[in-house]
């Protein structure tokens, strides 16, 4: 095999045998295809290149001004990438197996208080520009804060998953794996009322000869769902809406809201971990230094012994 068809031989693994999502894989090819196009311009490719290369490429998107997030992550890459080609007998070595990342920075995730989650899910209500648009809107939301999902989950919720008037939703996360989560009263509310919106809008299309969709949040695009983008874009303008900084607000702030607010409510930190599918509970912790700085701040804030 050319050293040229390495990276979708490598993608290809990724996904036969671990299940790596779209997006992960669509990261890996970014990349790769970065480090590649950087060895190329030096007269090499992925076959001849040594561990200087490698760390000569590290320092050059150093330069670049590249976070140490994004530094980290593709050396992480490049790491699976010869460690694939290793094990397959591709290279007899790898260049990459002690090369040490530059660690990524141990920052508190954003979140928001409950009082600004009640008002995105209020402002949500508002906005659409038809009353089917709103109903998606607010059933979107409330699922969101009800369940933690990541977002790439929520926008390709299966119909399936959202039948029967569910009390627990299942929700097929990283790696295809599944899991059960909860539905607040609320969030059942605004299901059941998109769903009666929905099933009359595939009533109308099958009618016109037209393919029922598979998806809870059906789109015209080529994914034939929501996309991560649109609705990045939508609930920026609720931010807006409801009075919250849009800079604050993300689809992931409210899957931090989500552990954050249930871990200050007394909730068991194995549970969370399950609900947000974190495969190792040492990444639900961060949790705990999220609400402890919280804690801190209110005091700093309100005890009198603390001001000057």
């Amino acid at each position: 095999m050319s050293a040229a068809n390495w990276v979708s031989a490598f993608l290809e693994a990724q996904a036969a045998e671990r299940g790596a999502a779209d997006n992960t894989q669509a990261a890996y090819g970014r990349d790769l295809s970065a480090f590649s196009a950087w060895l190329a311009a030096r007269k090499l490719d992925l076959a001849n290149a040594q561990r200087g290369d490698v760390e000569d490429y590290l320092i050059s998107c150093e330069a670049e001004g590249l976070a140490v997030s994004t530094r980290a992550r593709r050396l992480s890459s490049i790491k699976q990438l010869y460690r694939f080609a290793f094990e397959e007998g591709l290279r007899a070595d790898n260049p990459a197996v002690q090369i040490s990342g530059p660690g990524r920075p141990k920052r508190l995730p954003k979140t928001l208080s409950t009082e600004e989650v009640d008002r995105l899910l209020d402002a949500s209500e508002r906005h659409g520009r038809s009353k089917d648009d709103k109903l998606r809107n607010v059933c979107l939301m409330q699922l969101l804060y009800a369940t933690g999902m990541r977002v790439s989950e929520l926008v390709t919720l299966p119909l399936s998953s959202a039948r029967g008037d569910p009390r627990m939703l299942l929700i097929r996360g990283k790696g295809g794996k599944e899991r059960m989560v909860p539905l607040s009263a609320p969030a059942r509310a605004a299901l059941a009322e998109w769903l009666a919106r929905r099933d009359a809008q595939e009533a109308l299309k099958r009618a016109e000869g037209k393919p029922a969709s598979s998806f809870l949040f059906p789109s015209r695009g080529k994914a034939g769902h929501l996309t991560r983008h649109a609705f990045y874009i939508m609930i920026k303008d609720i931010a807006v809406a409801a009075g919250v900084s849009p800079g604050k607000v993300t689809p992931h702030t409210l899957r931090h809201a989500f552990a954050t607010h249930l871990l200050a409510n007394g909730a068991d930190l194995r549970a969370i971990q399950t609900f947000l599918g974190h495969a190792d509970v040492a990444t639900t912790e961060i949790y705990t230094h999220v609400l402890e700085e919280r804690l801190r701040e209110l005091v700093l804030d309100h005890h009198p012994m603390a001001r000057d």
